[in-house]
C-alpha cells in the first residue's frame, strides 16, 4: 500500500511540478558552473548506498560534509542556492529516487555516507530497515537542529507509528514547515 501511495504521489507531485522543475533546472544551469544536479552518496535501505539527486545549491568546490558541519556554508552557496533551500525546491528531484524505489514520501531522511554516527544508532534501533523518505517524523519536528539520539528516537517512534494517516499528517507538517521556512538556515 506505501508503495502504491508513493507513486501515486510522485506521478501527482511531477504533473504538478514539472514546470518548476524545468525552471529551477535553467536558473541553476546560468548561474553557476557546474552540473544542474548534484548526485549525493546516501545510506538507503538496510545500509545500501545509492546516489540521490538534488539541484545544485552549492558551488563545486564545496566539501562532501552535512551542510552545517561547514563552518560558513554561505560563502558556498550559489546565487539561488539560498532560495532553492529555504522553498526547499532543491529537494524536488528526489522525486526520481521514489520512483526508482530508492526513497518513499515518508521515512527517516537518508543518511550522508559519512554520517557514521547517525548510520551506526539507527542500525543500533533498527531504523535502517526502513525505506529513506523524502519528508520524515524527525524533520518536521526539528530538522537538522535536532541532536542524532533525537533523531534517531523519532526515526524509531516513526518506525513504531508508521500508518498511512500518520504519513498523511507528516506530510501535512512538512507543507506547513516549508511555507513557515521553519528550521531552515541557509
Amino acid at each position: 500500500m506505501k508503495r502504491l501511495f508513493d507513486l501515486c504521489f510522485v506521478l501527482f507531485s511531477f504533473v504538478i511540478f514539472c514546470v518548476p522543475l524545468l525552471l529551477v533546472a535553467v536558473v541553476v544551469r546560468l548561474t553557476s558552473r557546474g552540473p544542474v544536479l548534484y548526485w549525493s552518496d546516501r545510506v538507503g535501505r538496510h545500509n545500501r548506498i545509492f546516489k540521490m539527486p538534488k539541484f545544485r545549491t552549492m558551488r563545486v568546490d564545496t566539501p562532501a560534509v552535512a551542510t552545517h558541519l561547514l563552518t560558513d556554508a554561505a560563502q558556498f552557496l550559489t546565487p539561488p542556492g539560498s532560495f532553492l533551500r529555504k522553498s526547499s525546491l532543491d529537494e524536488l528531484p528526489q522525486l526520481w529516487s521514489i520512483l526508482c524505489g530508492d526513497m518513499c514520501v515518508v521515512g527517516p531522511r537518508p543518511a550522508l555516507f559519512n554520517q557514521e554516527d547517525l548510520i551506526a544508532l539507527r542500525t543500533q534501533y533498527g531504523v535502517d530497515a526502513l525505506r529513506p523518505g523524502l519528508t520524515g517524523w524527525a524533520q518536521v519536528n526539528g530538522r537538522d537542529e535536532l541532536p542524532i539520539p533525537q533523531k534517531v528516537k523519532l526515526d524509531v517512534e516513526y518506525a513504531q507509528r508508521q500508518s498511512l494517516l500518520f504519513d498523511m499528517r507528516i506530510i501535512l507538517m512538512t507543507l506547513v514547515k516549508v511555507l513557515r521556512r521553519d528550521g531552515i538556515k541557509h
